[in-house]
């Protein structure tokens, strides 16, 4: 997915905490959704990094090599200009594009009927 495509906020800002507790009707469970989907879109973001940076490695260090990749530099500046994943994470639950569920409110309904 490409994260620079996302129109969000690339600094924290104070947000509405009954807007986000209205998805779930309680915070604490909007934040442990907001974490582990943080969590996954870093672990992505961690993953492209490395694999174009793998294409960069070399057995040997040069000095002069180190200091004029700007293919490398380029990339870095790219990933550095991304709006932080929690970021990213509260700009798609406000905005409905994350699918979660509760097991254990799925248990609990289930025995009611």
């Amino acid at each position: 997915m490409d994260y620079k495509k996302i129109k969000t906020e690339s600094s924290t800002i104070t947000r509405d905490i009954n807007e986000l507790a209205g998805k779930t009707s309680n915070i604490y469970e909007s934040v442990v959704i907001l974490s582990k989907r943080s969590n996954q879109v870093s672990i992505e973001i961690k993953e492209e990094l490395e694999s174009k940076l793998k294409e960069f490695a070399t057995n040997t260090d040069n000095l002069e090599e180190i200091f004029e990749n700007r293919e490398q530099i380029e990339i870095a500046k790219y990933y550095e200009q991304l709006p932080k994943p929690t970021l990213i994470a509260i700009h798609e639950f406000l905005n409905d594009q994350i699918y979660f569920r509760n097991p254990d409110k799925e248990v609990s309904e289930e025995d009611e009927d």
